[in-house]
């Protein structure tokens, strides 16, 4: 029996340690957070919301709030933030998670190009009636590369009526990227791709007067203009890298 207390009073002070280094961590990323929204003019947002009465913090709750830091610091590493801020209009306004949601936004050029169709009201060129496009037109060469401008996942990558060879992408924080009129492939559904990434080439297939690229920005499923988003090119997006490390 004296020997089974001491073993429980070790585990009590095992788990008291345990407990005491949690609270200090969960202090610090709290310290962190406030740190960097008042560096950046972000509204206000503790990491872990407690509900009136909790004294207790849950493990799920301190899992959350590392991977929020994980995530604010990635995102500041790569250069997410500048374009998160870049992006928001009210930046104080805005809070953490919007700046979490605004770093994971597509801003690549998917191809370089002129834009030969905007997003909106248009007349249908194949019946001349008014329709809604919910994309932008890349006109570019057939065979151009065209490439991820966002990490994420391909949800899609097969033939669809009127978009041809068609190639869908989730980037997460409800953002999804469409490309159509595609030639061919260059990776398969439920890949995960990088930005900058290759994954198709300019075609023609599908309702096509010529070889360019449709391109499609979504957010949680309602279509955007995709020009608020185009915001760098590869080599200018390489520049900035070189620059910032």
């Amino acid at each position: 029996m004296r020997a089974e207390k001491e073993s429980l009073k070790t585990r009590y002070q095992t788990l008291e340690k345990v407990a005491e280094e949690r609270d200090f961590q969960v202090a610090s990323l709290g310290s962190l957070a406030s740190e960097v929204s008042a560096l950046y003019g972000l509204k206000s947002q503790p990491i872990i919301a407690r509900s009136t009465g909790v004294t207790e913090i849950r493990d799920d709750e301190v899992q959350s709030s590392i991977e929020q830091f994980s995530a604010l610091r990635v995102s500041a590493l790569s250069g997410g933030a500048s374009l998160a801020i870049s992006l928001g209009a009210h930046r104080h306004n805005m809070t953490t998670a919007d700046w979490l949601r605004l770093a994971a936004a597509p801003t690549l050029w998917p191809v370089e190009g002129r834009i030969t169709g905007s997003f909106g009201e248009r007349i249908d060129p194949f019946n001349g009636e008014g329709a809604f496009h919910r994309g932008v037109d890349i006109s570019t060469d057939y065979g151009t590369r065209v490439i991820a401008p966002a990490d994420g996942v391909v949800s899609y990558a097969d033939f669809e009526s009127g978009y041809g060879r068609m190639i869908e992408i989730e980037h997460g924080h409800g953002y999804v990227t469409r490309y159509g009129h595609l030639s061919a492939f260059a990776i398969h559904a439920g890949q995960s791709v990088h930005k900058g990434e290759v994954i198709g080439y300019v075609g023609l297939s599908g309702r096509s007067t010529g070889p360019h690229l449709h391109y499609e920005v979504r957010i949680n499923n309602i279509p955007v203009n995709p020009h608020t988003y185009l915001r760098n090119t590869v080599l200018a997006s390489s520049s900035l890298t070189a620059s910032g490390s």
